[in-house]
């Protein structure tokens, strides 16, 4: 059966892409008290690993055509669903903040160790999160990430959020909340996260953007307002403090996440760094040539860790 006919986010590639990606096998992994989903390829022999990490808005299942893509290249890729996301199951939906994000992901990259390099993959918001895991954990051998939006600062908060130049004081107030409110009952409203992201720039093909907005395990989920704070509020890894190697895949149409944005974080990250355009694609990057192009610097970063 074509993939494709499994998942409706594969029907946006290309049709010769279709037939390339990778299926994925379903696994859970216990972390807490929550119950972990996975989506894996594992072909024999690979040799080096990948860790997919989504963004707000985004699931393992959104992002597999893509991690399909990679996986086809003989490489052991795995993609966990985030707390809030996808098919992981939490007892307490209302508790979990991104510092939860930041010790799962610490935790699966030392669980999955087995002493193969490792690609830490993010999308959207999903590469300032990468970052931070590879800045507590090193085992992490690579960051690819095809977008670097730090809170801190102005420009990336009016561009994240719906509210364009108010969201300029959403950083300060968010620190008040997360100050003063701690996890009061307010901070525990569940919101659709549609209300803060402008989901629909998530894309360039509007059916793809009313996709991801309304995909009940993706876009469509509701958020703590503790999360959103969170967020906002984390003591984010400075770039100057990120030694690991970083790869900004970005994609050069991008409405929603400017490139400037991205290469204002890059510029002043410690380790070495690079920086990709993947032509014509919008901020989810699923248009040729540039998934060719994502493809290809994933290549070159994998040709890189084999040598290690």
């Amino acid at each position: 059966m074509n993939p494709s006919t499994q998942n409706p986010y594969a029907a946006f590639l290309a049709p010769s892409r279709q037939r390339d990606w990778v299926e994925p096998e379903h696994d859970w992994w216990h972390w807490r008290d929550q119950r972990v989903h996975v989506a894996r390829a594992r072909p024999a022999e690979a040799p080096v690993r990948v860790i997919v990490v989504h963004g707000a808005g985004g699931h393992s299942g959104a992002l597999w055509p893509l991690a399909g893509l990679v996986a086809s290249r003989g490489l052991d890729v795995a993609a966990p669903d985030l707390p809030l996301y996808g098919r992981t199951e939490v007892a307490d939906p209302a508790g979990v903040r991104y510092g939860d994000w930041v010790d799962l992901l610490v935790d699966f990259v030392t669980a999955e160790d087995d002493g193969r390099p490792l690609l830490l993959l993010g999308a959207s918001i999903g590469g300032l999160l990468a970052a931070d895991v590879a800045a507590r954990n090193p085992r992490v051998d690579h960051v690819a990430a095809t977008c670097l939006l730090d809170p801190s600062d102005w420009r990336a908060m009016a561009a994240m959020t719906r509210f364009g130049p108010l969201g300029v004081v959403g950083r300060p107030l968010s620190l008040l909340v997360e100050r003063w409110l701690g996890d009061s009952r307010l901070a525990r409203v569940m919101l659709p996260v549609s209300w803060v992201a402008n989901l629909a720039r998530m894309s360039r093909n509007p059916e793809l953007s009313r996709m991801c907005a309304t995909d009940p395990l993706g876009g469509g989920v509701r958020v703590p307002v503790g999360f959103l704070t969170s967020y906002i509020g984390f003591g984010h890894t400075p770039p100057g403090q990120v030694t690991t190697p970083v790869s900004l895949l970005h994609p050069s149409r991008d409405a929603w996440t400017p490139v400037a944005l991205s290469t204002r974080y890059l510029a002043r990250v410690a380790g070495p760094s690079r920086m990709v355009l993947l032509r014509e694609c919008g901020h989810f990057p699923i248009e040729e040539p540039g998934l060719d192009d994502l493809v290809s610097a994933i290549d070159e970063i994998i040709a890189g860790l084999s040598q290690v």
